[in-house]
Formats: structure tokens, sequence, C-alpha cells
């Protein structure tokens, strides 16, 4: 029986050595130098003088396997390259970037407060209360809108033009989270092409992670940071619209809706629990052909608005036009939020709702850590199958599976209290 068995690389350089000889010239080779890494071609004229008249030289090939491989089989082991972990930083690393205006800190550090890890929010609370004394400062503006309106390319003109002002951006942009995939698209980005690119801008794509309001769990906790790095403006793009942007309410000082012209009936579009919220309702794309359209459509805003109680107290909400291509109407808007801010500070609108922000946001924490603390009880974790087992095959009705859980779940914390 014949062997099959394949030459080795070796065994095959070996052989082709043999059949032409170790100092065999290369193949189509013309007065080839063995000791030189050049040879001159075969098609170069027999009268050409030396390399000075004539410059083609081919490279030669290594005398090995095809293509230049080693003959060894070395040249298959993967290369390992070194991991190079980055550096651990400590409180002080992170407060000091954060001072600094290092936005790769600020971002290492808005990542270490979305994180999950006890011990990630254990150092991101340290953190937070380190630079606590330089937030508050910063005006934070909450943008939503129908989609399609154009929030984005509404974002990145009106950003551009606060800059020119003088002023620091920064941009949390919450994209929506996939209930199947868990992913986010985390495109705004790249919507905001020039704004991404200036220096004393700051963007910052986060999943919304299914949160109540599309907010991100963690977006207070990165308007700090924001904050404590110096930027003067916080704006907030929330995903869509719907009642559960009264989340999007809680966080900022002045909340804008985006909506559009051209759509049919347009307040059919918008919901009325949105509009009590909005400080400001804003008529995008008043350009071109669609300007008519647009005027129509903030006169009928103007007419429903009178049928809204407004959202802060002592100011009125109104419909305005603007155009984020053209530009039109963002200095009018910008002058509406100025003074929207100064009346609320002399009135004291404007301290009495960031104090019961703060409120709101404790009683937010412990309604999420309460959850936290059921969810990933062991206890419970063992005991929820069975449960939601027994309400499938109506052995249980839902309350009284609720009534069981928090039974099980106090038993488990009278054992705990009792070790």
């Amino acid at each position: 029986m014949t062997d099959n068995k394949r030459p080795t690389p070796d065994e095959l350089r070996n052989a082709q050595s043999i059949a032409r000889g170790s100092n065999a010239p290369e193949l189509g080779v013309k007065n080839a130098n063995t000791e030189g890494s050049t040879y001159r071609p075969d098609w170069v004229p027999e009268d050409a003088k030396k390399d000075d008249t004539f410059a083609s030289h081919v490279m030669k090939g290594v005398k090995e396997m095809h293509d230049g491989l080693l003959s060894s089989s070395a040249h298959l082991a993967p290369s390992v390259r070194p991991v190079q972990r980055r550096k651990k930083l400590t409180v002080a690393d992170y407060v000091r970037g954060i001072e600094q205006g290092d936005r790769v800190i600020l971002s290492r550090a808005i990542t270490l407060v979305e994180s999950n890890n006890k011990d990630h929010f254990k150092l991101a609370q340290q953190v937070l209360q380190a630079v606590l004394p330089r937030t508050g400062k910063a005006l934070r503006i909450g943008i939503t809108g129908v989609p399609g309106a154009g929030k984005s390319t509404f974002i990145e003109a009106f950003g551009n033009m606060l800059i020119e002002a003088g002023y620091k951006v920064a941009v949390l942009a919450v994209d929506p989270t996939s209930q199947v995939t868990k992913g986010s698209i985390l495109g705004d980005k790249t919507r905001m092409e020039t704004l991404t690119k200036h220096p004393d801008a700051y963007i910052r794509p986060s999943p919304a992670g299914g949160t109540l309001g599309g907010v991100a769990r963690k977006s207070r906790e990165t308007m700090l940071l924001c904050e404590a790095a110096g930027y003067d403006i916080i704006l907030v793009e929330t995903v869509g619209v719907g009642q559960s942007e009264v989340t999007v309410r809680s966080m900022v000082d002045f909340f804008m809706l985006i909506v559009l012209t051209g759509a049919g009936d347009e307040l059919q579009g918008i919901k009325k629990g949105v509009m009590e919220l909005a400080d400001a309702i804003v008529v995008n794309k008043a350009d071109g052909d669609n300007l008519k359209r647009a005027l129509i459509a903030r006169s009928d805003y103007d007419r429903m608005l009178h049928y809204i109680r407004p959202a802060t107290e002592k100011w009125k909400t109104q419909a305005y036009t603007c155009s984020a291509v053209t530009k039109d109407g963002l200095d009018e808007l910008w002058d509406v939020i100025q003074e929207f801010t100064e009346q609320g500070k002399e009135n004291g609108v404007f301290l009495k709702r960031r104090q019961e922000q703060s409120l709101r946001w404790v009683r937010d924490m412990i309604d999420e850590h309460l959850h936290n603390l059921f969810f990933n009880n062991v206890v419970i974790q063992g005991r929820m199958g069975e449960v939601e087992a027994a309400v499938l095959d109506g052995e249980m009705s839902e309350s009284q599976a609720v009534e069981e859980l928090i039974g099980v779940f106090d038993k488990s914390l009278d054992r705990k209290s009792v070790v």
C-alpha cells in the first residue's frame, strides 16, 4: 500500500535545492548575484551598462516556502502580544483629571458610574462626592421630540451656536436600547460630526437600558461629572416621545419639545402629557417650502397651549420656529432660555425646582436599590420560578404571588439579622 504522507516543508526545500544545486541562479535571472539582495531580470538589454543607466532591478524572493513563509512550522504559531492593561485610576486621579478637563479621564469616570459592579459603584460614589463642590453651576436643558423631527441636527446647530458664544457644551445623547438584544445604536455621535470635533464640546452617547423615560440610569451622575469638568451647558437628548418623558423633566432646568410640520394633524401626534412638561415647543425645519406650514403649525400649538397648564410656575409656554439648516430662530430660542433662567432665579422657581429634583433623585435611587436588593436575593431567585409557574398554571393569583415572594424576602432578611 502506497504511503500518501505529504512531505514536510523542510523536505520540499531540500528536494528543490538538490534538483537545481544550491548555487544555481534563480529562474529568469541574467547575471544573477547569489550574494546580493537584488538581480537584473532577463529582459534587460544585453548592451545595457551597469546600474547607472538601467535601473530595473528585482528583489530576490525568500528561498524558503511560497509567499516568503518560513519552512519551519514556527510561522504557524500565533503571535502573542503583551496585553497592556490601562492604569487603574485612584479617586485622586479621577478628580484631578476631571477638574483639568481631561476628556479621557471624564469618559472613564462616566463609564465607572454606569457600571453595575459593586466595587465600581463605591469608587464612583467617592469620585462624585469629591467633585460635588464643582457641580450645580451648569444650565441643564432637556430635548425630546417625535421621531424624525431632527433632534440631533438641531442639537448640533444649537451647540455650535453656543460654543461660538463662548460656552462649553456637553451633550448626553441617550440612545434606545433594544428590549430583545439589549444593545443600543449609539449613532448620535456620527450625526453630530462638526460638534464632535470641537474642543469645547463633549458628546456622550449612552444606552437607555430600558429605564423609565428613556434616560440612562446614571444620567444624573453623568451630568454632575460634566459640570465638574467645566461644561457650562448640558444638553440631554431623550428617546422619542412618550408619557415616560416625565423622568427627563425631573433632571433638567428647561425642557423643550421638537416637533414637525406637514404630518397631517400635528396635534394628534403629540401626547398631551408631553406637552404639559415642555417649557417651549419648537417647530423645526422651518425653511424653504416648509416655512409657511411651520408658521401655521406654530399658531396651532400656541392656541392649544392656552388650554394646558404651564410646566413651570410663573412661566408661559409658547411655540417657536427654527431651522437647524439655515440657523434661523436659534438666537431667539437661546434668548428665551436665558430669560427663563433669569426670571426663575429672581422669583425663586429655579432654586425650588433644583431642590425638588435632588429629593426626587434620592427617592429614585432608593427605589432602584430596593429593586436590586429584592431581585438579587438568593432566596427570591430560588423561589421565583416556582411562584411564576404557579401563576401561569392558575394555581395562584397574582396578588398571592406577590404576597408569597414578599413574605419569603422578609424571612430571609430576618435570618440575616439573627446571624
